[in-house]
């Protein structure tokens, strides 16, 4: 189903872009998107073409981190256990990997332990800290968790418990009683890059034991392709530090990956070399899998793996968890969107909010985002856990979903997130009446607008101008994020040149012309389309730019996302 989108293309200053195009002697669309990303002299497009390891900046502006620095440094002389404790996901488990390894190496009396999903929820638990306490651990350093666990935290020290917070979530009021806090958003700390994941965090806080003592440099920098799989899949901003991060940890990825990396790409058949997107749609489901569906400890384990043969076994029961929760959220996505096709109510709502006992907890978040594909409204999917009803929503862009549910409150036995995702439990008999007030706080606040979904343009492009230098530079802009996205173009008044055909039922392959000028492309799941193609009329194309590779040749061919009829100049 395609629902209509609304077109929004940016513009930069003029000025600024023939300027830029000038001195860097590129083509004025590429400059354009370049100023419109706050790149507009020659010395920032050359950081941004070319980052540099100088760029990355020193770990000591991070508050607290002398303290970190010298409570570990206390650990090691003493020979005090430390554990290193993250999160399920991605991120938590890379920082966990990366941490682990490095401290083990300088210090044996060290393990990790990563929260079960369903026994103990997200963060940091009461179980973990019963388990540090039972094994004579004294330090435990929390990546990617731990900013908001006030009363668990104090729960250790009274134990005897020390804490080392790394996390990169938005701080409360209330700090947690930790010896140090690492997280770049608290009130007082001056360190210059706050988009840093939970395991970019934790790197900084290696990089910063490394100067200490006084190790080689580059010993970090073998945990560089982890930081990057975490900064992919936990959607964090693809600018400043992180896209050095992500930058260089691609390039370990590729020329010498972690076992665990390299292990995930041959299960998944994958031989070409890996850019972001691949991290975030091949390795990041596979590591999420484990924590959805079973236990996230083995990812880890797999990430730690001294031979690439052990780490392989480690990632084929990930790739098993990830067939299986391919399955589920295959099959769940179905059930929910036959019983929203069946009632005409709940198609003309403002959300979705859908419950079955039956479905399996670790992908009502995926399913969710899955519906909006289809629906475009916040969404939420819930099923039955334990005794109670518990779930996961979505929003859409620019829809603040947490603040939504949190006007239910009175409805909910317990909730957290954040703009875009939250989760939620609540008595069995009171899903009814939270569907109801769910819907009502949307339809009051939620701005039309917002439930059609808006297709951002970077800049127009002539066919003409589609060249392999254009093309290689697009390239160079890599690794791409949020606040640095693959670029988006539209080309105006094209026009099918009659071979235009359906592929696979649902797909089209495009071949249009501008001006003399013809190209091929391809538009996924956009067989509906076709009558537009049927007769003589220009048409407005979005589109992204890729390669094509068929028999050994490449060829740079269109990826359309929308098409619409030109409109008729003059009227």
């Amino acid at each position: 189903m395609h629902t209509q989108k609304r077109w929004y293309i940016k513009s930069a200053g003029v000025d600024k872009t023939y300027a830029l195009s000038r001195e860097l002697k590129i083509h004025p669309a590429l400059c354009s998107i370049l100023v419109q990303r706050g790149i507009d002299t020659y010395q920032q497009a050359k950081d941004f073409f070319r980052p540099q390891y100088t760029q990355l900046h020193d770990p000591w502006l991070m508050k607290d981190m002398d303290k970190a620095v010298n409570r570990i440094m206390s650990a090691f002389s003493t020979g005090e256990k430390i554990l290193v404790f993250g999160d399920y996901d991605v991120d938590g488990t890379t920082a966990v990997a990366c941490m682990y390894q490095f401290i083990k190496k300088l210090h044996p009396h060290t393990d990790f332990y990563i929260p079960h999903r369903y026994k103990e929820g997200y963060g940091i638990s009461k179980a973990g800290i019963d388990y540090a306490f039972e094994n004579n651990f004294t330090l435990v350093i929390s990546l990617d968790c731990g900013i908001k666990s006030v009363e668990l935290i104090q729960y250790a020290k009274q134990l005897g418990i020390d804490f080392i917070v790394c996390d990169h979530h938005l701080p409360d009021d209330e700090l947690p009683p930790a010896v140090a806090i690492l997280n770049p958003k608290q009130k007082g700390c001056r360190y210059p890059f706050k988009e840093l994941c939970g395991c970019g965090v934790g790197f900084k806080l290696i990089t910063a034991i490394c100067q200490k003592l006084q190790l080689p440099e580059d010993t970090a920098y073998v945990y560089l392709d982890l930081v990057a799989t975490a900064i992919a899949a936990d959607i964090v901003s693809m600018s400043g530090e992180n896209r050095v991060l992500a930058y260089f940890g691609l390039q370990k990825a590729n020329k010498n990956p972690n076992h665990g990396i390299k292990a995930l790409s041959f299960l998944s058949g994958f031989v070409k070399e890996l850019c972001i997107s691949n991290l975030v749609f091949m390795i990041a489901p596979r590591v999420n899998a484990a924590g959805r569906m079973d236990d996230a400890r083995k990812a880890v384990l797999m990430f730690v793996a001294d031979t690439y043969p052990e780490a392989l076994q480690w990632a084929e029961q990930l790739h098993t968890d990830n067939t299986h929760r391919r399955e589920a959220d295959t099959h769940i996505t179905e059930e929910a969107l036959a019983l929203i096709k069946g009632d005409d109510e709940l198609i003309n709502r403002s959300s979705t909010v859908l419950f079955q006992p039956h479905w399996h907890k670790g992908v009502v978040g995926i399913v969710a985002s899955r519906l909006i594909d289809h629906y475009y409204r916040p969404t939420i999917i819930l099923t039955q856990s334990g005794d109670y009803a518990a779930g996961s929503a979505r929003s859409v862009s620019g829809f603040n979903v947490y603040e939504a549910i949190h006007q239910c409150k009175d409805l909910l036995l317990g909730y957290g997130g954040h703009f875009y995702a939250a989760g939620m439990t609540l008595e069995v008999d009171k899903v009814a009446a939270f569907g109801k007030r769910f819907e009502e706080v949307v339809t009051a606040s939620i701005h039309p607008d917002l439930l059609v979904p808006e297709l951002v343009i970077d800049a127009e492009l002539l066919f003409k101008d589609i060249r392999k230098p254009f093309y290689d530079i697009l390239c160079q802009m890599e690794p791409f994020g949020p606040d640095n996205l693959r670029p988006t173009f539209i080309a105006r008044r094209v026009y099918n040149t009659g071979y235009s055909k359906i592929v696979k039922e649902k797909h089209l392959k495009f071949v249009l012309r501008q001006d003399g000028v013809v190209m091929n492309g391809i538009g996924f799941d956009m067989s509906d389309k076709m009558p537009l193609l049927t007769n003589t009329q220009p048409l407005d194309i979005v589109f992204k730019l890729d390669e094509n590779e068929w028999n050994g040749e490449k060829t740079l061919q269109i990826k359309v996302i929308d098409i619409r009829a030109s409109e008729t100049p003059g009227l």
